[in-house]
């Protein structure tokens, strides 16, 4: 059970950083083989066709993008204050289905201290720089159109955020050089598969037609990334949103101005729907390339 922290001895979670930083980021050349950024991802919802949870009958892929001088510099030192702030320790790492079910370490002694800690984690989520890039499966729709086989929700989504990735690298100037795709681990059948597809989809076999500058990295569950916690934090309310548009999602609104969006760094907030959000299957009309 989580103790209660006292406000006035909290660590400042960021250091200054001008807008003028953060809007350069990633804009110089990368030094060596290895691009400025690096991906991580998380899911939310069953990838499985068989059944359907009638509750949130999606599957979500996100893909956090983020410059590493700012990771390293700003996020990482950022999200272990968070911990000590709240834990006295940085050892716990933050699961949204933890969170949201009060598990574990997030059975707060009090109210206040939980609603403080829902803030401050919504805060340092907003002020973390990541550009967001997701997917969205609607399985019913999926299931629908393709009775017979299905195809497999995990792989759709991989190769959309994939391709999104490296246009959004072009953009960069970085789609040069290696970019890392860090993954958490789900079994060893699974991840073999998902390694197959991840290779067969920078090959060549994606809606580009090129070959995709990326390598995957396989995570423990238990490892302490706070790139793959942030990734996890982000996935469900995307979820949320796709479901019940009109529903009130404080985190998604905060997530809005991260998407990958048509108008660059100056419409952020705007334009991202089948650019950093991805919503399949849609109108006809809605899954041509762009």
């Amino acid at each position: 059970m989580a103790s209660e922290p006292d406000p006035q001895q909290q660590f400042s979670l960021f250091d200054s950083e001008t807008p003028e930083a953060a809007a350069t980021a990633g804009a110089a050349a990368p030094v060596g083989k290895f691009s400025n950024f690096v991906v991580y991802v998380d899911e939310s919802g069953d990838h499985g066709m068989a059944t359907l949870d009638p509750n949130y009958p999606v599957f979500v892929l996100a893909f956090c993008v983020f410059y590493k001088g700012h990771y390293s510099e700003k996020v990482v030192p950022a999200l272990h204050k968070f911990k000590f702030n709240h834990f006295g320790h940085d050892l716990v790492v933050l699961h949204e289905h933890e969170i949201r079910k009060e598990k574990g370490a997030f059975k707060f002694q009090s109210r206040q201290h939980r609603e403080r800690f829902q803030g401050e984690l919504g805060e340092l989520i907003e002020a973390s720089n990541f550009i967001l890039i997701s997917c969205v499966i609607d399985k019913e729709k999926l299931r629908a159109r393709q009775p017979e086989l299905p195809p497999n929700p995990y792989h759709l989504a991989l190769a959309f955020c994939l391709e999104t990735l490296y246009e959004l690298l072009q953009e960069k100037k970085q789609d040069d050089t290696l970019t890392h795709v860090v993954v958490e681990c789900r079994g060893k059948k699974e991840d073999n598969e998902l390694e197959l597809e991840f290779r067969r989809i920078c090959d060549g076999a994606n809606r580009l037609g090129e070959r995709l500058p990326f390598d995957v990295v396989f995570a423990d569950k238990k490892v302490d990334s706070p790139g793959l916690q942030l990734a996890d934090l982000v996935a469900r309310p995307i979820g949320l949103h796709v479901l019940r548009p009109d529903q009130p999602n404080r985190a998604f609104d905060v997530l809005t101005r991260k998407f990958y969006c048509s108008g660059g760094r100056s419409q952020v907030g705007t334009g991202f729907e089948d650019w950093g959000l991805k919503v399949f299957p849609q109108a006809p009309e809605s899954e041509k390339p762009r």
